[in-house]
């Protein structure tokens, strides 16, 4: 494959790099993936990564900082986009777009989710920025909402950090196990359970 020169050709080869490393790194763990093992699934030669990444932990922080433009550009789409009088439906549509976007990138979530603890304290207090940066996105709809009366009156970083840590841990459920639910659906279960919780109650409507 020839050296990118445009700055279109260098933004796609960015681009295939990536999406290779994301493949290596979710079916080989950080640790195990060598920069030899990302240049053969890109198809590009050894030497070609490192004119864009200085090292192997250069490569995977860009891919997690892509990864978290991504997914808070997604999830702020969902909300821009007009929708219903409900009170909640913001958390709804912002869940949704979470689990879509988790949905068609399987191969993140297990980084994100599954690996993040392995993965030397660098890295990880890295991917926990992230983390906190997807929390902040969550609390300040969970802030009006409490103003509102329709979410409890508890700190809204916490109450946030349980959406986010409940959102995450299903989709990472859901990329290896198909539970016969569509990313909108899982999405009303999760807001139901967090309004509502567990115990039934019959002003509940069904979901499903």
């Amino acid at each position: 494959m020839q050296r990118a020169v445009s700055d279109e050709s260098k933004a796609l080869r960015r681009s295939q790099l990536l999406d290779a490393a994301t493949r290596v790194f979710a079916e080989k763990g950080y640790h195990a993936t060598t920069i030899a093992d990302v240049a053969r699934a890109a198809q590009v030669s050894y030497g070609s990564v490192y004119w864009y990444f200085d090292s192997k932990e250069a490569l995977f922080r860009a891919l997690m900082s892509d990864c978290e433009s991504a997914l808070r550009d997604h999830v702020d789409q969902a909300l821009r986009t007009p929708g219903s009088d409900d009170a909640m439906a913001p958390f709804r549509a912002a869940v949704r777009a979470a689990f879509e976007f988790f949905e068609a990138n399987p191969p993140l979530v297990k980084l994100l989710f599954r690996d993040a603890q392995t993965l030397g304290r660098g890295i990880e207090a890295h991917l926990v920025g992230i983390y906190e940066g997807f929390v902040s996105d969550i609390e300040r709809i969970v802030v009006p909402a409490q103003e509102a009366g329709t979410v409890v009156d508890a700190p809204s970083r916490m109450v946030a950090f349980s959406i986010a840590a409940l959102v995450g841990q299903i989709a990472l459920r859901r990329s290896s196990a198909d539970d016969g639910f569509d990313a909108g659906q899982v999405a009303d279960f999760v807001v139901n359970l967090l309004l509502n919780g567990l115990k039934p109650r019959h002003e509940l409507v069904a979901w499903g």
